[in-house]
């Protein structure tokens, strides 16, 4: 599915003021929920909320291809995260490489973002993840102790 950007200056400094944060080696995440969600849910043709995400990076980090290169991995990195595992939709997204993230490998990058939005509770529970529920019949268990 095609990610939606964030495009306005007002966005980010929102999202920087009021949303929570979260950073790793590489990168820092900031997350708030998009009180827009819903009108762009009623224009989505598959008519779903969905995640604005914005990459910010600075000249702190380097020239104009070190940059380039810190977005590019970092979009893959929360595409793969999403496909995977999946990540709550209906909020703003703002992920903000460091100078770390232009030397380290793919690999590095991804595993610093899954922590950032594992440890905010912004992915998606899955039933192998989550703990088997008992449904309270222990039948089963005195059977196999009775032989």
């Amino acid at each position: 599915m095609k990610q939606f950007s964030i495009r306005e200056n007002h966005l980010f400094r929102k999202t920087y003021k009021q949303g929570r944060k979260k950073g790793a080696a590489t990168l820092v995440v900031y997350v708030l929920r998009d009180k827009s969600a819903a009108l762009l849910k009623k224009q989505n043709p598959l008519k779903e909320k969905l995640n604005r995400v914005g990459i910010s990076a600075s000249k702190k980090i380097g020239g104009a291809v070190q940059r380039n290169r810190a977005k590019r991995v970092v979009r893959e990195a929360y595409r793969m995260i999403d496909n995977e595992t999946g990540i709550k939709k209906g909020f703003l997204i703002v992920i903000v490489p460091r100078e770390k993230c232009t030397v380290c490998s793919m690999p590095e990058v991804k595993e610093d973002l899954y922590y950032c939005l594992r440890e905010m509770n912004m992915l998606k529970e899955t039933e192998a993840e989550s703990e088997p529920q008992r449904d309270g019949n222990d039948a089963d268990d005195t059977k196999e102790s009775a032989l």
